[in-house]
């Protein structure tokens, strides 16, 4: 049995996070912190690197500018070549865009799969392109860092791991926080 593993990292800090406001698929900048958190994460990923801690060949990242500079900062911190990745673009939430994140309504409707948020795109379908690229990159021989968001990162690690649709619908990650997952084959 062969295993490998993947990173996983949440940009860093937007105007919407502090406003708690959902960013979806709308193109949010980050802050000045979330600049600051972007370039620590950086540092830490090369000590680790030079540390023989971690092993990563290359950085894929969201195209959504809050996801791509933190992934660029890591990048140049880290000298690691750095690709957009099409389909680690967060979820469109339709009509949610721009609401509360903890709004109880929207809490509800994403426990409901099927459900694309009227204009939006539904966690099924989501799932669908996140596990048809973590089986794509399972099968080479490199160990990527993935940078992009939260939405993401549920549909990573409900790859992973089982999860109730309470569990998914709830499950989240910190700006720049870094999650570590290994493919079993």
């Amino acid at each position: 049995m062969t295993s490998k593993k993947i990173y996983f990292c949440r940009h860093g800090e937007t105007v919407w996070n502090v406003e708690n406001k959902i960013c979806g698929a709308t193109d949010i900048g980050l802050t000045q912190k979330g600049h600051a958190q972007a370039e620590e994460t950086g540092r830490l990923i090369k000590q680790k690197l030079e540390n023989g801690e971690i092993a990563i060949n290359e950085i894929l990242s969201s195209p959504l500018s809050r996801a791509l500079d933190t992934a660029r900062h890591i990048a140049d911190m880290t000298g690691l070549s750095l690709r957009v990745e099409e389909r680690l673009r967060e979820q469109n939430f339709g009509k949610y865009e721009g609401t509360p994140r903890n709004g109880e309504v929207f809490k509800m409707d994403k426990r409901n799969f099927v459900q694309s948020y009227q204009g939006g795109e539904s966690m099924l379908r989501l799932c669908q392109r996140i596990y048809n690229l973590l089986d794509d990159l399972s099968k080479d021989g490199k160990t990527y860092l993935l940078v992009a968001h939260n939405g993401i990162a549920r549909a990573v690690n409900s790859y992973f791991f089982d999860m109730t649709n309470e569990d998914y619908g709830n499950f989240g990650i910190k700006n720049c926080e870094i999650l570590e997952y290994q493919f079993n084959k």
